[in-house]
């Protein structure tokens, strides 16, 4: 049976927002419950839990907000790796945010249980590549077609049911202090990006995200 995720609700509030279009993030602290700071800089930027695609190192971080069932999620895809790929310096952070029903939070808890084996992105690709929306027999398909061992992913997905489930209630949390209305949604270095961008915006905001931070650098 499918767990619905509940994130607890926290008076937090997202990093201090300026500018306008693609909105400039203050570097200071989210007012969570000591208990759960969920909007800070380094867990929206460098959630240690959930797998860098593009370059590790980079030196501005594309995150996305993304449900497997979005169809404009995986209309962009192919256009945002390949940005990331030309560029070379940008990581990509995939937060699951699987807001589209149940069977997304079927396909995104088996992505990330699929981590375990180090297939995250295989999962990814395999469920975000589909032309189609995906029934629960159709992710089963797609993983093992992956390569992905589904023996082993299913006793992951049991012997990490909680953090599996504290990362997805997490990823809630910050796309709701954000204030993002659906997927897919970004933040493209201290840019909040809510929507759908071609490559050549794309491209653009890495541009402004840098000129900004090597503002604050002099």
């Amino acid at each position: 049976m499918t767990r619905s995720i509940k994130p607890t609700p926290t008076r937090r509030a997202a990093l201090g927002l300026l500018g306008t279009g693609a909105v400039l993030l203050a570097a200071g602290r989210a007012r969570a419950e000591e208990e759960e700071k969920v909007v800070t800089e380094s867990q929206v930027l460098r959630d240690p839990d959930i797998p860098v695609i593009g370059n590790p190192r980079g030196d501005i971080t594309i995150v996305e907000w993304f449900d497997y069932n979005c169809p404009y999620c995986r209309k962009i895809e192919p256009e945002m790796r390949q940005v990331v790929q030309d560029d070379g310096k940008v990581r990509l952070v995939l937060k699951d945010w699987p807001i589209l029903g149940p069977v997304s939070v079927v396909a995104s808890r088996m992505a990330l249980a699929a981590k375990y084996q180090d297939k995250f992105v295989a999962a990814h690709e395999a469920m975000i590549g589909v032309s189609s929306r995906i029934t629960e027999p159709r992710i089963n398909e797609l993983l093992a077609g992956a390569g992905i061992d589904m023996d082993r992913l299913k006793k992951d997905l049991e012997t990490n049911a909680k953090a599996i489930d504290a990362i997805l209630a997490r990823n809630n949390d910050q796309a709701e202090a954000f204030g993002f209305k659906g997927t897919p949604s970004f933040i493209v270095g201290k840019y909040r990006v809510p929507g759908v961008l071609s490559m050549d915006q794309f491209e653009q905001v890495i541009a402004d995200a840098r000129k900004a931070n090597m503002g604050r650098a002099n």
